[in-house]
């Protein structure tokens, strides 16, 4: 599909699948990226419905306690579009603040030949990453960590991540590295202000991709 057309298309099909009326406002964007091994180009579509959030909420019983936990809930969600199948899948859920939306980015783990989805989503003050690799045309989670926690409060922990030649097999070890928070400013709300991550060259965690569990694991102590 060109741009447009895939545009269109998700545009369509989401509304479909989340129920979203025509009245409703909420934010679509397209990553295209090769996600498995058929050598076509794919696409990974995230959708945030921060105004169904913030509706929902002062809908409720007790709309100031849901503000002050960050709209926290089932609003954003990510699509895989098979490039090769033409076809987008079910929506997945990323229970988190839709006050930020998903941010996408992609890296070679699972193969040096296409490449994992990596997404990183807000619970409050702190900052998570998934990662998933596409099986049987489905995205399947295969790791999880924090990017960071404690953001505005005096205990914090932050991690960077980088990657090398795996333990057991093709996908890559994740070496999960510490960093330094950012302090928060001064009238910055610690639920959406994106701090900087200062990396420090010291690794916390080593992870290895075990076959049989198709996850990942560490023998670190933790």
């Amino acid at each position: 599909k060109g741009k447009q057309s895939l545009a269109s298309y998700v545009d369509r099909m989401i509304r479909a699948k989340l129920n979203i009326q025509a009245n409703e406002k909420f934010e679509l964007k397209i990553y295209r990226a090769q996600l498995d091994a058929d050598g076509i180009e794919d696409a990974i579509v995230t959708i945030n419905r921060l105004d169904f959030a913030i509706k929902e909420a002062m809908a409720s019983a007790n709309p100031a306690k849901r503000a002050e936990l960050a709209y926290m809930g089932n609003f954003n969600y990510f699509f895989f579009f098979d490039g090769k199948l033409d076809m987008l899948s079910p929506p997945i859920a990323i229970p988190s603040s839709p006050l930020l939306p998903l941010q996408v980015s992609f890296e070679h783990i699972s193969s040096t030949d296409y490449q994992d989805i990596v997404i990183d989503f807000r619970i409050r003050n702190a900052s998570y990453k998934d990662f998933y690799t596409v099986s049987n045309h489905t995205p399947r989670r295969i790791f999880q960590f924090k990017n960071f926690d404690g953001l505005g409060t005096t205990i914090t922990e932050a991690y960077h991540f980088e990657y090398g030649a795996g333990s057991y097999g093709p996908q890559k070890n994740i070496f999960v590295m510490e960093a330094k928070l950012e302090g928060l400013p001064a009238g910055q709300d610690k639920n959406t202000y994106q701090p900087k991550l200062i990396p420090l060259e010291k690794i916390k965690y080593t992870f290895f991709y075990l076959e049989k569990e198709g996850k990942y694991a560490t023998m670190d102590a933790k």
